[in-house]
């Protein structure tokens, strides 16, 4: 069997698990300079299974990956201030401009 025998939905997997396994190790270590040691520490971890052919295999590693990040994930993750869920999310909205008073409803 083949590398190019697993799906584009299964590449998106591995694609998105390795994003948050970074994202989880930015969480935990906020300085770029030392973060990135990480980010290489993890790339290696995942190019060495990266010529794995055999789905049960994988299939065992993906497990263990997730159980593995679920393990070390940050109970209170960083928030990008403008995101959804952070502290200046849609703080400063425009005002709405539709009528504050409908007159049509006063005269009945």
């Amino acid at each position: 069997m083949s590398a190019t025998a697993f799906s584009s939905a299964h590449r998106l997997y591995v694609k998105s698990l390795y994003r948050r396994y970074l994202k989880n190790s930015l969480d935990w270590t906020i300085r770029r300079d030392v973060w990135r040691a990480q980010a290489m520490q993890i790339r290696a971890d995942f190019e060495a299974n990266r010529n794995v052919t055999d789905p049960r295999a994988l299939a065992i590693i993906l497990q263990n990956a997730e159980a593995a990040l679920n393990e070390v994930r940050h109970p209170d993750p960083v928030i990008a201030s403008t995101a959804p869920g952070g502290t200046k999310w849609e703080r400063n909205l425009p005002p709405s401009m539709a009528p504050l008073y409908h007159h049509e409803d006063a005269a009945h």
